[in-house]
């Protein structure tokens, strides 16, 4: 079989498992965020952290608290990392470095996972797991939360309250993420991810030398780090490693959890406001944004292009040949349209237009299907410009699921939008402009250009993975963009909730004759233009500079 065709195969299988779990776990979904019922664990967590589980928060209620417990958990993550060497678990490593910590901290806190450290030889077993792999989960959880509360703006009608965020919060973390995150890490485990808290050991090399490993509790933090899409390996080389990832079939395993919540949220969403053909509109978005990424991805990758590729037939520099080129640009393609991070193979070997399209799929949004609960909220953002767009083509007030779209909401999704933006060219152009940035380079001209570019695009985003070819482990770029992270998750995530009670507190818009149908082919297309316009007149510049120049040279 070719490697085009075997590619094919690897990626239509993953479309069709999607497919299947769709409804299912959509449906389900819905029903843990709609129920009205709290386990005894959850009553007695609500005990435990002093919370009325039937009182509900209005959008202001529920960002305080998104922002108050994201705060304190970056302050108990970054204090794990500064005592480590005091710590249970620690396998004799010292604290880890201020600037580092803040980063790190911040990273896993805003479901970023960006690593400038190798997991091997900088955390031990008790900060990768009482630290690092918890806000794997609560990260998530939160993303999810945020997601339902604004599904909850668009559903409900004269209502200053989107529901409870401690409530969400732990019905994500213990009814969602935890059951599939066991099971899949048991599959893991099977298929030969190791899971264990031994110490270091030592082995003589067939050279006669000496090499130490540090083992870990893989399988779980492999798990929740796709499940999750959070993307914070054990080790430094991440899921190219054959400790977090040792055969092609474990690669499938992890593409697809890596997909599975994004890609079934739709589902839940039409449930939630009562219309599943506006969830199957929404997904079909997606659909046809991932497919068109993947296939030039795909394209680019095994036409192999640039002259050195070209006279050898084929680039396996930087690929895992355990998967291949067209499986590693398929785990590219779906870490980079979701704000997973995870990588099996190092990107920076990626052809210019290859890795121009990875980075294309984070200025995007990561909304294809993006990350847990931040792809949906962000691909809800989305319809709300289009339909403001349309509104005015036809020259009627805009409506979209029986809500008016005027200018407080389309200033509040505006603002979302133009946060990457500016996050990332600002951050991009200060890296260029100094000479601490520009001294962290292992490239000049346009591929230096397009490394700054990736890392402050990954930081941003709330993506995590890298070009690999940038020296990032300074107190420049740990704090810079450990800032970008911060500012990239919390800024849309209270401009979210806002415009969710915005919409919460609205009457219903009776439908009429000239209400643009958000459920037909005809939106589905808006949507897909309007966000491929939009990208490209934000970033089309700053690409021109970097992969797109190497590219054409």
């Amino acid at each position: 079989m070719s490697p085009a065709a075997a590619g094919a195969l690897f990626i239509a299988s993953l479309l069709l498992a999607l497919a299947l779990c769709h409804r299912p776990l959509g449906g389900y979904m819905y029903r843990v965020y709609a129920g009205t019922r709290h386990s005894r664990l959850e009553l007695g967590i609500y005990r435990l952290i002093g919370v009325k589980p039937d009182g509900e928060q209005r959008w202001s209620g529920y960002a305080r608290s998104v922002l108050a417990f994201s705060i304190l958990s970056i302050l108990l993550l970054y204090g794990l990392q500064r005592l480590q060497s005091h710590l249970f678990l620690s396998l004799g490593m010292g604290p880890v470095e201020p600037a580092l910590a803040w980063n790190t901290a911040v990273s896993f806190v805003t479901n970023t996972n960006w690593q400038a450290y190798a997991g091997e030889s900088a955390m031990g077993h008790l900060v990768q797991t009482a630290g690092l792999a918890v806000q794997n989960f609560l990260s998530a959880a939160a993303g999810l939360a945020v997601a339902v509360a604004l599904v909850r703006g668009f559903a409900r009608e004269r209502s200053e309250t989107l529901g409870n965020f401690w409530v969400d919060l732990v019905r994500g973390t213990i009814r969602i993420l935890l059951p599939i995150a066991f099971v899949a890490a048991l599959l893991l485990v099977a298929g030969g991810v190791i899971q264990t808290f031994d110490g270091h050991f030592t082995w003589t090399t067939l050279t006669g030398g000496q090499q130490t490993f540090t083992p870990a509790a893989a399988a779980g933090q492999e798990a929740i780090k796709e499940l999750g899409t959070n993307g914070g390996g054990v080790f430094n080389v991440n899921s190219a490693h054959p400790f977090e990832n040792p055969t092609s079939w474990t690669n499938w395993i992890e593409i697809f959890l890596l997909l599975l919540i994004p890609a079934s949220l739709p589902r839940t969403f039409g449930r939630m406001v009562g219309d599943t053909r506006q969830g199957y509109a929404i997904l079909s978005v997606m659909a046809i944004l991932a497919v068109l990424a993947i296939g030039v991805t795909q394209w680019a990758e095994l036409g192999a292009g640039g002259t050195v590729p070209q006279a050898v037939g084929q680039a396996m520099e930087g690929r895992e040949t355990r998967f291949g080129v067209s499986n590693s640009g398929m785990f590219a393609s779906a870490t980079t349209l979701t704000s997973t991070g995870a990588v099996d193979s190092a990107h920076d070997s990626y052809t210019a237009l290859g890795g121009g399209m990875l980075i294309f799929n984070m200025l995007l949004g990561e909304v294809a299907p993006g990350g847990v609960g931040a792809g949906l909220y962000g691909m809800l953002i989305l319809a709300v410009i289009t339909v403001f767009v349309a509104g005015l083509m036809v020259g009627r007030t805009p409506e979209y699921l029986g809500k008016r779209i005027g200018t407080r909401e389309i200033k509040l999704a505006s603002l979302y939008f133009l946060v990457t933006p500016a996050l990332v060219l600002a951050g991009t152009a200060t890296a260029m402009a100094t000479g601490t940035g520009r001294s962290a380079m292992l490239n000049t001209g346009p591929h230096g250009l397009s490394e700054i570019l990736y890392a402050y695009t990954s930081a941003a985003a709330n993506n995590g993975s890298a070009f690999a070819g940038l020296g990032a482990n300074t107190a420049f770029y740990n704090t810079s963009l450990g800032l970008c992270m911060a500012f990239g998750r919390f800024l849309p995530i209270v401009l979210v909730l806002a415009l969710a009670g915005s919409l919460a507190r609205q009457a219903p818009v009776p439908v009429s004759a000239g209400t643009l149908p958000t459920h037909r082919p005809q939106f589905v297309g808006l949507v897909v233009g309007v966000t491929l316009v939009l990208g490209a007149l934000t970033f089309l510049p700053a690409l021109a500079l970097g992969p797109l120049a190497e590219g054409l040279r």
